[in-house]
């Protein structure tokens, strides 16, 4: 029989931990990697992040659609104030949802948001946002979320997606497992208009 070597053991050992380790440290950052990717390249119908609108607003225009849904257990109404606006392309336009508490209870949300069709995400720039931050409403509350965003008109020169007349904006609402404590003061998060 064979001597057992401690020494090939304890490497053994320690590899297979730093494995484990690693995978477990990937698994963390799965989910936030996934998130700048797809807002990087417009993949899966993430729309893009601006600053500003370009300076360059075309004649032509595009049709967009606004979507919103709540998950069932959130207690919510949820939609957007206009069915769709058409916009010229470049232009920046402001639009709003709407949220009403109708549960009995204070509760926390936050909602994700995608573009279709996928290939108008990488075209589709968000300058102003409620996605991704929580949104705490009161038992009947309502807030106004506003979005500012333009459609860039380099959409128009991509054979892929120069020929989309309409594009959706649709927005999820999420409960938050673990809701922040409410404060005394009105629950209005950046960019959100008390009604």
């Amino acid at each position: 029989m064979r001597p057992v070597n401690p020494i090939k053991n304890i490497r053994i050992a320690v590899l297979a931990a730093g494995v484990a380790a690693g995978m477990v440290g990937l698994s963390y950052a799965a989910v936030p990697l996934y998130r700048m990717f797809c807002q990087a390249t417009g993949f899966a119908g993430t729309p893009q992040r601006a600053e500003a609108a370009p300076a360059k607003v075309s004649d032509r225009t595009v049709v967009v659609q606004f979507d919103a849904n709540t998950s069932g257990s959130l207690g919510w109404a949820f939609h957007p104030a206009q069915e769709q606006v058409k916009v010229k392309f470049g232009e920046q336009t402001l639009a709003f949802y709407k949220a009403t508490n109708n549960s009995g209870r204070v509760v926390t949300g936050s909602a994700v948001f995608n573009v279709t069709p996928e290939q108008a995400g990488a075209y589709f720039n968000k300058i102003q946002c409620f996605c991704f931050t929580e949104q705490t409403l009161k038992p009947g509350e309502s807030l106004e979320f506003p979005v500012s965003f333009f459609v860039d008109p380099a959409m128009l020169e991509d054979a892929n997606s120069s020929g989309i007349k309409e594009i959706t904006l649709s927005y999820t609402f999420y409960p938050v497992d673990k809701p922040k404590a409410v404060s005394e003061g009105p629950a209005t998060a950046p960019g959100s208009i008390a009604n």
